[in-house]
């Protein structure tokens, strides 16, 4: 189910949609070894890339997980996140439809 009123509190801030950007094509703004296939970006490579406070940079990924435009793996220490492309597949085409 997709709760169109937290995605569209979470787009309503920029930061939130630079890491959407970041992440659907994460090669072009992460080093490589940040990279993996299966599991995402590391969240401190976010936190490296933004130059915002962790606690900053932690509430945005929240709210952009809560509004399941992301996912999240943890493994280990490592927080990794990646698009969840499904749902804003999902949020574009009900978008389309209202608009």
């Amino acid at each position: 189910m997709i709760d169109e009123n937290l995605i569209y509190k979470a787009l309503a801030n920029p930061f939130r949609r630079d890491v959407l950007k970041w992440l659907k094509t994460p090669n072009q703004y992460f080093r490589r070894d940040y990279v993996d296939v299966g599991r995402g970006v590391p969240l401190h490579a976010i936190l490296a890339l933004s130059g915002l406070s962790q606690p900053t940079v932690s509430a945005h990924v929240t709210a952009l997980i809560e509004a399941r435009l992301l996912v999240a793996t943890r493994v280990s220490q490592w927080l990794f996140v990646t698009r969840n492309e499904e749902v804003i597949r999902g949020f574009t085409a009900q978008l389309g439809a209202h608009l």
